[in-house]
């Protein structure tokens, strides 16, 4: 198993602090563009759940290590079937820093350079391999506007009503920013998804989310 913070030394792009011997300056650049773009029908119903579905955009995490604030950006490739999940996190560059797959009964974590790490729990895996939490299981719900409350009720998103949010059993609180019409089905989908969560592990935590192009397999 990876150790903390070796993947995030890899993913850094824009750090607030350095990471010591595990700083990589793999990723050098900002997401600066991931400003909020309304592109919105406030009235529009909400779109069908897609078990097979191609995302694309831009990450941006903001957690604490000793104590000390780091900033990380980057891109990111989302590809999941109904039973299978691959995450593939890049430099601005278009270098592949690390892959992250979900299978039945078993997750891989691959980052440049190193052997891949394994795991049954994916979220375990990647809190454990990054040295910040990257709630992979959730955002297979999340990225779609959908989700499961504290209290083990569904939610679903009002595309349209920007900053709709609500919180899960495991303490992340999600909120949809804003929303985008997608050009090919013209339903409306999230555009920006902020995720936020108070750790023990890396303080608190914020990630934040700007998809640019969604495709439906």
């Amino acid at each position: 198993m990876a150790t903390p913070g070796m993947f995030a030394g890899r993913f850094g792009l824009c750090r607030a602090a350095a990471l010591g011997a595990a700083s990589v300056a793999l990723l050098l650049g900002g997401c600066a563009g991931m400003s909020a773009q309304q592109a919105s029908t406030p009235t529009a119903a909400a779109p069908a759940y897609q078990e097979n579905i191609d995302i694309s955009g831009r990450i941006s995490v903001q957690y604490e290590q000793g104590n000390s604030p780091q900033s990380l950006h980057g891109s990111f490739i989302w590809s999941q079937t109904a039973t299978e999940t691959d995450l593939e996190l890049l430099s601005p560059l278009g270098q592949t820093v690390a892959t992250i797959s979900v299978r039945p009964g078993i997750a891989t974590l691959v980052q440049s350079g190193r052997s891949p790490q394994v795991a049954p729990d994916v979220d375990e895996l990647a809190a454990q391999s990054l040295g910040w939490p990257l709630p992979v299981s959730g955002m297979r719900q999340w990225l779609q506007g959908n989700g499961t409350d504290s209290a083990g009720k569904p939610f679903q998103a009002k595309p349209g009503q920007d900053y709709a949010s609500f919180s899960t059993k495991d303490g992340w609180r999600v909120a949809y920013a804003n929303w985008q019409s997608d050009p090919d089905s013209g339903q409306t989908r999230p555009k920006r998804i902020d995720l936020t969560r108070d750790t023990e592990q890396a303080g608190k935590v914020s990630i934040r989310i700007a998809v640019d192009s969604w495709k439906k397999t």
